[in-house]
């Protein structure tokens, strides 16, 4: 069995599929040509010296990939998936919006099949004609898991994760949690929102606007953290995540994460969400309404990419959310661990290549 893959490897989220999606392949000892999209970066991870030398083969050696026989797997954007490398291309992909456009469409329908993280993005491209489109859960990254440490005693500890974004709702999470619980030393929140695609005074002034100029003492920013250990140790310390009432996302892989290593994630039934989050295993909120997905910073009205709307919260349903999660912290999550049993990259890349070698 033998397979052209090319992805990005590095510690962003693209990268961080990716990364797992190779070791599942080394795991079932497939073949692969690797053409890196940037430069490899495993800085972020410990991987054994069997899967670098895997992976270092895997680059010197995909020119001779290149062959008509020799199906592809291309991970990246649906921007930037008009072009292939061998005649057999299979596109994974992310969606976060609700209204595939007719360029995407095209991309997507010129794909042998396209993989979309989320039954809700397939479906979105299904009803747009788009006949090819499949959906393959994400897993959880075995890197992450219990630490058995104990982090903050005596204090509910919250936690937010992931770029910051509109789409996230990165800055009225913060605001709704600091009028509920800031300079209460009995709560904490830990924050690790840094947008790499922001200025450095561009990301400041919008961690200000978000504590609206004050000055709160059990608010953390982090800085970016560098390695999958460092993300690890955070989501052991939490004990409630936030990441959840993002508007729209591909997976959600913090809340996803954390749901998994037994705490307690506040979740927006929307997107992805739908795939993995449960009454069960998570604190639901219904959408309250819809917002445009135009940001004129990574969602502008003259791209013919993302189009449609994220989905919106009140604050008052965000804060009874909270409430209802600190009656649950310290408890362990048994259902959000079983996720971990459910999900898992092997099952992902074994639906990756049963529908690739079944064609």
């Amino acid at each position: 069995m033998k397979l052209l893959v090319e992805a990005p490897l590095n510690r962003l989220s693209l990268g961080n599929v990716a990364y797992n999606i190779v070791r599942e392949l080394h795991k079932k000892n497939v073949e692969i040509g690797f053409f890196p999209t940037g430069d490899v970066d495993l800085a972020a991870y410990n991987p054994s010296t069997e899967l670098k030398g895997y992976i270092e083969t895997a680059v010197n050696s995909k020119f001779d990939f290149l062959k008509p026989e020799i199906p592809c797997l291309k991970l990246w954007h649906i921007n930037g998936s008009d072009n292939r490398k061998n005649k057999d291309q299979y596109l994974f992909t992310f969606y976060e919006c609700n209204d595939p456009t007719p360029l995407e469409l095209t991309i997507c329908k010129a794909q042998d099949r396209t993989f979309f993280s989320s039954t809700d993005a397939r479906d979105h491209f299904i009803n747009g004609g788009c006949d090819n489109a499949e959906a393959i859960p994400l897993g959880l990254d075995e890197d992450f898991k219990p630490t058995g440490k104990t982090y903050l005693k005596d204090v509910i500890h919250f936690g937010l994760m992931g770029k910051f974004e509109n789409r996230k709702h990165t800055g009225k999470i913060i605001k709704a949690w600091a009028k509920k619980y800031g300079n209460n030393p009995k709560y904490q929140l830990s924050c690790c929102v840094t947008n790499p695609f922001f200025p450095l005074e561009q990301m400041k002034g919008l961690l200000a606007s978000a504590v609206e100029g004050k000055n709160y003492n059990n608010i953390n920013f982090l800085p970016t953290l560098a390695t999958n250990d460092e993300v690890n140790e955070l989501l052991n310390a939490i004990d409630i995540d936030l990441t959840g009432l993002s508007g729209g996302e591909g997976w959600n892989l913090p809340a996803f994460n954390a749901t998994c290593l037994g705490k307690w994630s506040i979740v927006l039934n929307v997107t992805s969400h739908k795939d993995w989050a449960t009454e069960e295993n998570s604190i639901l909120i219904n959408p309250s309404g819809e917002m445009s997905v135009e940001d004129g910073v990574f969602f502008t009205k003259e791209n013919p990419f993302n189009k449609g709307t994220f989905y919106t919260w009140t604050e008052d349903e965000a804060l009874a959310a909270m409430e209802k999660a600190e009656s649950k912290a310290g408890q362990i999550n048994t259902e959000g661990m079983k996720l971990a049993e459910k999900f898992t990259y092997s099952n992902t890349v074994d639906s990756i290549l049963a529908a690739i070698f079944k064609d």
